[in-house]
């Protein structure tokens, strides 16, 4: 996501690496020790010792490995990994400083601008073990440019590119600009490209999805093409059209479905939402932090509860790619969804403060407009707080079921609100005391007046709490809503399938377990503050760190626990924070390899972020 954190200078330091395990198989039998001296009975000699417990073992410890793939420009976060099925990693650079100078040579052009692109010639599936880190960079040239350690940076397109030589398949409004709905007029040039995703139509061609993650937000396709030294070239150029469904905001990560289509997440938008203490005010007329949205919509005001949602873009090879929204899958702030290998169940995370592990389970397979919402309710490990030893058990709460057009209609019951209704220490929206009546069970909407909102009192009470305001919705239910920063959730889903359905999907191996992976970037606050369901101490902070989730045969999650942690967290001479730029720091993106290694990209502290390969076996 878009830290809009002051990215501080990086301190060396050092750190420990753990990968927490469990429910493996016990290690192999050590060697017989060696015959003993003959005594007057011969004696036999004494036992050998047993050997180490197994990686996977009961209560085992074991080190993986990170090697750095990749550094980005100074100012720069990794965002948009993806990984082909072919093995072709696309990830972008966004917002770079723009006084970055140095001419990039393989592009011939200043990484200077939000930047898509790719790794060219290198095939991730054949990827070697032992592959060399790219070095910290040192030079001015190297803090300014990608420096990779495989491969070669390719430039595909940078913020405002109009792609003029495509002639009419270019983008004469520029990529990643976004535009009103009515007059066309123009609002903003995007700086912030993050999710990436690739649907290929054949062998070495294809259309790229890359979200652009802003106030308005939106999502651009470019088709590609790849040439026999692994080289791309683009053939046609295009932002999707949001207009049908009021537009989007904050397109922070997202993934692509087993049916092949791109999955959006609207992330920041949901700030107008309720907390514990205090009732939405989106329509105040002192708050400007919407004023990018008032634009797009304008002369209507905005309606909240149309953003903050998963969109699926479908028919996305067809020169008009249509955009769906999945109210189902709730409201909330949206990092990033995966969907599993029966295509029915969903998993989403919340990046923000007192975030919430979401899943929805689909009434049909690869039909996500109708099914059942749950929230993850966690058990920490019992005397344990390090956060790189503590895991938990994972239970689901049932939040509620509903469908896109039933919750369509809740959502335009807040259609014509605007600042003219807003009356102070009043909603016009949904109030808490609203989520609280739901959770409680109440049949009928409180008594109190709620200033101009559309559910008045005595009205019945129906489930809108749910995937309107689905936070504090799973918190009153029960869930945890504790995490902080819960960034990218990954599989890989040749894996899992093979792990669960026991079909040879990997060729050079079997798998017998396979996990999703959850980055974290802030192990701090509600996670660190001695209360409710997560109690961890506050040694890692803001550097982060790794989870994996177990996965169970009807592809729920049961137990969550720690992989790899950042430095432990320091401060230098002068009281600023760093985190050791040799490991992680404020991981953000991940991706699963079919070989079950991890590439990881920053959202952190350094000076150059980097894009890492995690190898949970340590090779």
């Amino acid at each position: 996501m878009l830290n809009t954190k002051l990215k501080l200078s990086f301190l060396t330091a050092s750190m420990v690496l753990a990968l927490a395990a469990c429910d493996g198989d016990d290690g192999e039998q050590g060697l017989q020790g060696p015959v003993g001296e003959q005594g007057p009975a011969g004696q036999d000699g004494a036992d050998g010792q047993d050997g180490a417990s197994g990686e996977d073992g009961a209560n085992a410890q074991a080190s993986g490995k990170l090697t750095r793939l990749a550094t980005v420009p100074a100012g720069a976060e990794v965002t948009g990994a993806f990984l082909t099925r072919q093995g072709d990693l696309f990830f972008n650079v966004q917002h770079p400083d723009d006084t970055n100078a140095a001419m990039d040579e393989f592009n011939g052009r200043a990484i200077n601008r939000g930047t898509v692109g790719v790794l060219a010639g290198v095939n991730f599936n054949q990827l070697p073990k032992n592959i060399v880190s790219s070095p910290v960079p040192e030079s001015d040239y190297e803090r300014q440019t990608v420096v990779s350690a495989v491969g070669q940076y390719q430039v595909l397109g940078q913020t405002g590119d109009t792609f003029a030589d495509l002639g009419d398949k270019g983008l004469p409004g520029g990529l990643g600009v976004h535009y009103s709905m009515v007059g066309n007029e123009k609002i903003i040039e995007n700086e912030n490209p993050d999710f990436n995703g690739f649907i290929p139509t054949s062998d070495n061609e294809g259309y790229l999805f890359t979200n652009w993650e802003s106030y308005p937000g939106g999502v651009s396709r470019l088709k590609l093409s790849k040439n026999t030294q692994g080289t791309w070239s683009i053939a046609e150029a295009m932002m999707v059209d949001f207009d049908n469904v009021w537009g989007t905001a904050a397109n922070c990560f997202g993934s692509v479905s087993p049916w092949g289509t791109p999955l959006t997440s609207e992330e920041w938008i949901v700030r107008s939402s309720v907390d514990s203490t205090t009732d939405a005010s989106w329509n105040d007329p002192a708050d400007t932090s919407t004023d990018g949205l008032e634009m797009l919509t304008a002369p209507d005001f905005p309606n909240p509860y149309r953003y903050g949602y998963i969109a699926e873009i479908t028919a996305p090879t067809s020169a008009n790619p249509e955009v769906v929204k999945h109210y189902t899958i709730g409201r909330y702030e949206h990092e990033n969804s995966v969907v599993m290998p029966d295509r029915k169940t969903v998993y989403s995370s919340q990046d923000d403060t007192g975030g919430v592990l979401f899943k929805f389970v689909a009434d049909t397979p690869e039909d996500l407009s109708a099914g059942t919402l749950y929230g993850a309710k966690l058990t920490q490990d019992e005397g344990l707080s390090d956060p790189a030893v503590t895991g938990f058990d994972v239970e689901w709460v049932a939040l509620a079921s509903g469908d896109n057009t039933t919750i369509a209609a809740w959502i335009a019951d807040y259609d014509g609100i605007d600042t003219s209704d807003y009356v102070a220490g009043k909603t016009s929206y949904m109030s808490m005391a609203d989520v609280q009546a739901w959770a409680d069970g109440a049949t009928h909407y409180p008594s109190e007046a709620q200033g101009g909102s559309p559910v008045t009192a005595g009205e019945p009470m129906d489930d809108r709490a749910a995937f309107l305001e689905s936070r504090q919705a799973a918190r009153l239910k029960g869930a945890t809503a504790e995490w902080r920063k819960l960034e990218g959730i990954s599989i890989n889903h040749d894996r899992v399938m093979e792990a669960i359905t026991g079909q040879d999907m990997i060729a050079d191996e079997i798998v017998t377990e396979a996990f999703m992976y959850i980055g974290i970037a802030d192990i701090d606050n509600t996670m660190i503050d001695d209360e409710g369901d997560m109690q961890l101490s506050n040694r890692v902070e803001d550097c982060g760190g790794l989870y994996r989730a177990h996965i169970d045969s009807n592809y729920s999650l049961t137990r969550i626990e720690p992989v790899v942690m950042g430095s432990t967290y320091r401060r230098s001479l002068d009281g600023a924070a760093r985190c050791d730029v040799e490991q992680l720091s404020q991981p953000d993106n991940t991706i699963v390899m079919r070989d079950g290694r991890v590439i990881i990209g920053e959202d952190g502290f350094q000076e150059n972020n980097t894009l890492w390969l995690y190898d949970p076996a340590g090779n």
